[in-house]
């Protein structure tokens, strides 16, 4: 099962989870477009050390991660 969390106050919320494609799917893709929109970045965890910044819900992916931008200059 693919999990949507984002990191917060409490560690982290799980947001949605999907299997393949479909309602929960769909759901869990309109939910990023919404956190992404109030400024959080989307990080798609390879499981490998390695994650990439998304736009859009990869529908093959294991964990995608919602965080707010680092502050800093």
């Amino acid at each position: 099962m693919s999990r949507l969390v984002r990191m917060d106050a409490a560690g982290h919320s799980q947001l949605a989870d999907w299997t393949g494609t479909g309602a929960a799917y769909d759901e869990a893709a309109a939910r990023l477009r919404e956190e992404l929109e109030l400024g959080y970045i989307a990080v798609w965890d390879h499981r490998d050390g390695t994650a990439t910044q998304v736009r859009e819900l990869p529908l093959d992916a294991d964990l995608v991660i919602l965080r707010r931008p680092i502050a800093g200059g």
